[in-house]
């Protein structure tokens, strides 16, 4: 049949021309629509059906098509005349998905078959419901929400048409209320603003968000931004515990209904998932969302969750990589309900193993790693090898008889790209951290990944879209053992610009002096975060901006920093610190010695507490904060313009400037006045009395391109791109009430930035990085 068969056939069932055609484009509705299509006459149907059959099609999974022709004879024949009855159908089917036979009586209650409801019985529970709610009907008017009611009568009254009700509650409000005033017509007042700390997402301009349209698919969810990852993991469609029948593109077999049974048993019915990152590097931002995506879906849901390390390939894995990630997780705030190891399970795996080439699913291959790459590689010349030949050779393998790269056990299944026969086992004469020298044979990702979820019996098996490919020898591996199979679901990875977050290039930036360690603040990874003081909610909160989309998102940093800023605005108290120090003599000091002035943490919040900092005839403030020849708008000191110091309540004034030989100022003296009896300044400015010296590190953006790693962008490379001068270490000056400050303490410095204590700081040295500065043009 051509397209424009198709369409016009299509166009038969009552769709518009324009709705034919972009059917025709999704070939899962169009597959099931023409198997629909060749189960009815069209000249006999009941007016309306041809909808119904289109809405079968877009609704019915695949897991109960072989039931298309049964609710197609129940459309025709008048018994299913509504949406409503076509999607209970569709559930009961979805429910009972390997019953052999359908229970007919049962199935017809379920979809309200026979069942009539006339417009006497809409009007009776509507009444009803209407006198429930009067009292706030009457004082709310038109704009209470009646969809409150409709839902009550819909729960009542089933199988009543959703239009009947709705019409009879306009009708019944209409009586009571009368028709709408000028009153009811006026915009409803405006809700006050609340400012969240996640609403960073609407801060950052949209061309600092680039998304890469994905691959339409069934299983990868499209869910926006929420407050927090509690109230995102909620909205998450995701299908209920013991329910993994009802998610698209997941294969029921005939022992899928014992095993949900026996699986809910072990589970209690609870929602399961797993982090299971590989050992063998440092957490990066990217990590920071499947983090909170896996542990934030289990805590949503009064569920748990598996830190699991993916530990198969011990040529790369050490204990610092261990011992990083678990910190990370619950740096984040997460608590693993167990920590496990694919290495765990290395004797069960084996022995499925063994099960799939005794199956003749599995066979050993003996084509070298470099002729099984790409696409389209040469089929291998061994798949059809004798089932005993391969149990031979797998256990000469096993016990270290072959040598390293001239064989591998691969499985019998085409993947989704078109990749054929994924290898499951390769020899590695390396030993393992945890289980030492008993193997040389090591499991894959494809072959290990789905079978430790279906040990742990992991309900939500969460990844990112690169893993869609996989899908398939997921469910196809779990089934051929006859085993627990896990739902997986996808969504799109979280790309940050201006960055890089390789191993093997972090690891170059660090060979090449570039950045100093892991943990350098100029880096993505979470311990580089960390370290420059980024907290752990500012970063949950901007995974939770972001939502959870089947697209990868390619993110600014300036998303990440209104998300910190957000927090540190309300979490960090303000102290004042002058990066560039020019001395102020107040030659009318109103007092013998120093002052003591109260500084409070939160000037906008007084009641959360305030420090004392010292007030004497000498101050610093800072350079920028003086002009000998100021531009127009200038607001700050000048010889002849004023300005106030904070918290101090008094205002300076220029009486002489003194300079060195070689004509550079070096001091200021000045008058002061009470901000009672002087003229009110321009501007009022931070400083510091009896300072403290302290180490301040001012990073700045480490590449100057969005994609460092694009041939396109940079042709020379990565390292090309990077940034000369992106750290520079000034010695500045605090006020005292800094002296105490512990490693991470964080803090506001007035008119500059947020900052953090460094880890190299010392009894002797308190060392500041600089987190993120204020949005505010510190230049006015």
């Amino acid at each position: 049949m051509t397209p424009e068969e198709t369409i016009e056939k299509f166009k038969l069932l009552g769709l518009s021309e324009q709705k034919a055609k972009e059917t025709l484009k999704n070939s899962n509705v169009t597959k099931f629509l023409l198997a629909a299509l060749n189960e009815v006459d069209l000249k006999k149907i009941p007016s309306g059906s041809g909808m119904l059959i289109y809405h079968l099609a877009t609704k019915i999974k695949p897991q109960i098509s072989h039931r298309l022709s049964f609710v197609c004879s129940y459309i025709v024949s008048g018994k299913l005349d509504s949406t409503l009855r076509v999607d209970a159908a569709l559930g009961y089917l979805l429910s009972h998905v390997n019953d052999t036979d359908i229970d007919v009586p049962t199935f017809e209650e379920s979809c309200g078959v026979g069942i009539i409801v006339t417009p006497e019985q809409v009007e009776q529970v509507v009444e009803k419901h209407m006198a429930k709610y009067k009292q706030e009907l009457l004082e709310k008017r038109y704009r209470y929400n009646s969809g409150i009611i409709m839902q009550a009568v819909r729960s009542e009254l089933p199988w009543a048409d959703g239009k009947a009700i709705k019409n009879e509650v306009d009708v019944q409000i209409l009586d009571l209320l009368g028709p709408k005033t000028e009153a009811d017509l006026a915009p409803p007042p405006k809700a006050e603003k609340k400012s969240k700390v996640s609403d960073t997402a609407k801060k950052v301009k949209d061309d600092d968000k680039k998304v890469v349209k994905p691959v339409k698919s069934e299983s990868v969810v499209d869910v926006g931004g929420g407050a927090s990852i509690l109230e995102l993991m909620k909205k998450l469609p995701f299908h209920s515990p013991g329910e993994n029948y009802k998610s698209d593109g997941y294969i029921v077999t005939p022992d899928t209904k014992q095993l949900l049974e026996e699986h809910l048993k072990i589970t209690s019915g609870k929602v399961r998932t797993r982090f299971p990152p590989e050992p063998n590097g440092i957490l990066h931002i990217g990590h920071a969302k499947a983090i909170n995506i896996n542990f934030g879906y289990a805590a949503a849901h009064n569920g748990i969750c598996f830190l699991r390390y993916d530990d198969t390939n011990p040529e790369k894995e050490e204990e610092k990589f261990f011992i990083g990630i678990k910190d990370m997780v619950e740096w984040l705030g997460y608590t693993p309900y167990k920590i496990t190891h694919s290495s765990d399970y290395f004797d069960q795996l084996y022995e499925w193993a063994v099960q799939l080439i005794k199956k003749d699913l599995a066979y050993v291959c003996h084509q070298k790693s470099e002729d099984i790459k790409g696409f389209n590689p040469p089929p291998s010349p061994w798949r059809n090898r004798p089932i005993e030949e391969s149990l031979q050779l797998f256990e000469d393998m096993k016990n270290g008889k072959i040598d390293e790269g001239d064989a591998t056990l691969r499985m019998k299944i085409t993947l989704e790209e078109g990749k054929q026969d994924p290898v499951a086992y390769r020899i590695r004469f390396k030993p393992h951290h945890r289980t030492g020298n008993k193997w040389c044979i090591y499991p894959t990702y494809d072959y290990t990944h789905c079978l430790c979820d279906s040990i742990e019996h992991i309900t939500h098996s969460l990844c990112t879209k690169e893993f869609q490919s996989r899908r398939s020898s997921y469910y196809w591996l779990c089934n051929a053992l006859g085993i627990y199979c896990p739902v997986q679901w996808e969504y799109g990875r979280l790309n940050v610009n201006y960055t890089v977050v390789s191993k093997r290039k972090i690891a170059k930036l660090i060979d090449e002096g570039i950045v100093k360690d892991w943990d350098d603040p100029r880096l993505y990874t979470l311990t580089a975060l960390r370290r420059r003081g980024v907290p752990p909610a500012a970063i949950n909160a901007f995974c939770a901006s972001l939502g959870v989309t089947g697209a990868i998102a390619a993110v600014d940093p300036a998303a990440l920093d209104a998300a910190t800023r957000d927090l540190l605005n309300v979490t960090a108290p303000r102290v004042m610190v002058i990066l560039e120090p020019l001395k102020v003599k107040i030659i009318n000091f109103p007092s013998e010695g120093p002052i003591a002035v109260n500084v409070p943490d939160f000037p906008n919040e007084p009641d959360k507490g305030s420090h004392k900092v010292v007030f004497s005839k000498v101050v610093y403030i800072e350079a920028t904060d003086f002009k000998e020849n100021p531009e127009k708008g200038y607001r700050r000191l000048t010889p002849t313009q004023s300005v106030g110091l904070r918290h101090a309540g008094y205002i300076l004034k220029v009486s002489k400037l003194i300079k060195d030989d070689s004509g550079k100022l070096i001091e200021i003296e000045c008058t002061a006045e009470t901000t009672e009896t002087a003229e009110k300044p321009k501007a009022f400015i931070h400083w510091v009395s009896e300072p403290i010296s302290v180490e301040v590190r001012l990073y700045e953006p480490l590449f100057k391109h969005k994609n460092p790693e694009d041939p396109n962008e940079v042709p020379g490379g990565f390292l090309s791109d990077c940034r000369e001068d992106t750290l520079k270490v000034v010695e500045a000056y605090a006020d005292v009430s800094i002296r105490g400050a512990k490693i991470y303490d964080k803090f506001q410095f007035e008119r500059i930035g947020f900052f953090s204590v460094d880890p190299d700081t010392s009894s002797n040295s308190i060392i500041f990085n600089r987190t993120v500065s204020l949005k505010e043009d510190t230049g006015k």
